[in-house]
């Protein structure tokens, strides 16, 4: 059995670092689930989505971040496709979320992490990073102009409040949408963001060796106490590492599996009975816990694909000297 390419999905089916491979997929799930669906605005957002990742979309620059890249939000995008499948085909007629729906779903799911995009002429900020706190605003600003443009402006202002079911900056019980229908897409929103991103082949090296300079850029890796005390919170990628089990258990189930419902179970209807992400994300779970019990992080030997951030910053060190205020600070 060949095993899972690290650019590929979790069936190593589809190849991730193509916006038009995705696409394809997504069409060919559309077509069964739906029938007609409004193919042209579909196509036109994984068109503008490949360009606006790649630095070819008018006002922006290419994505910078280590972490959040067109793979991970690609990725995310066929997830969510998948469970919306898996949905239509568990439920009666009348419970179904339908094309139209679904379509605004995908439109935000591409652009869930354009607020860590940098415009073409933001000379303040090192790295899209730096907007970690802010990125999910951001991101539906970018979605309410996008949907306007592309003559969706019906649905921006839904777009722009689900997307905040993939963060932390909006209480779930403040995010307004029509009915729950769109709270069921919102929740499948931010299911989808976790359980691909948690399944992905290089998940922990990519924790270690990507997310954790994101969290030094964007301010996470440190807090300030009310003496004004600046408390480490990570010290580096293997520290952030030891630190994703707690993680997980306190956080990452209670969304899963309190706020959104469980509703990563549609998964099995889409893959006729396997739990593929799921699944996934237990065995990167289990190898951690192996690689924290036996402390050699050496086990650690997958090469995530290159992106523009690994392009510009090829080690966590030359990428922490690029921007020495934002060190921390041991001791």
């Amino acid at each position: 059995m060949r095993e899972r390419r690290s650019d590929y999905d979790i069936r190593d089916e589809v190849l991730l670092s193509s916006a038009k491979s995705v696409h394809d997929a997504v069409c060919t799930i559309f077509h069964s689930a739906f029938g007609p669906f409004n193919k042209a605005a579909l196509s036109r957002a994984f068109e503008d989505c490949e360009r606006l990742f790649e630095g070819n979309y008018p006002g922006f620059q290419a994505c910078d971040t280590l972490y959040h890249d067109k793979q991970h939000s690609l990725d995310m995008t066929l997830a969510l496709v998948r469970l919306i499948d898996g949905h239509e085909r568990s439920v009666a007629k009348d419970e179904r979320l339908g094309a139209e729906r679904a379509v605004i779903a995908v439109i935000t799911a591409l652009y869930h992490d354009a607020g860590y995009i940098r415009h073409e002429h933001d000379q303040r900020h090192f790295n899209g990073a730096e907007y970690t706190r802010v990125h999910v605003s951001r991101s539906a600003d970018f979605l309410k102009r996008y949907l306007h443009k592309i003559n969706l402006g019906q649905y921006a202002q839904i777009a722009a409040n689900m997307v905040h079911y993939t963060g932390y900056e909006v209480l779930p019980e403040n995010i307004r949408l029509p009915d729950n229908k769109w709270h069921l897409l919102g929740y499948m929103l931010g299911t989808a963001d976790l359980i691909a991103q948690m399944s992905d082949r290089c998940y922990l090296e990519k924790c270690r060796d990507r997310l954790f300079p994101e969290f030094v850029l964007g301010g996470l890796s440190v807090k300030i106490n009310d003496r004004g005390e600046e408390i480490v919170l990570y010290e580096s990628g293997e520290d952030l590492l030891q630190k994703t089990p707690d993680f997980f258990a306190n956080e990452v189930e209670q969304r899963l599996n309190v706020l959104f419902d469980k509703v990563y179970r549609y998964e099995i209807a889409h893959f006729d009975g396997e739990p593929c992400y799921i699944h996934g994300l237990g065995k990167n779970q289990a190898y951690l816990n192996k690689v924290l019990k036996t402390g050699n992080f050496n086990l650690l030997q997958r090469q995530p694909p290159q992106n523009h951030g690994t392009k510009n910053f090829p080690g966590l060190e030359s990428y922490l000297n690029l921007h020495p205020l934002r060190k921390i600070t041991r001791g």
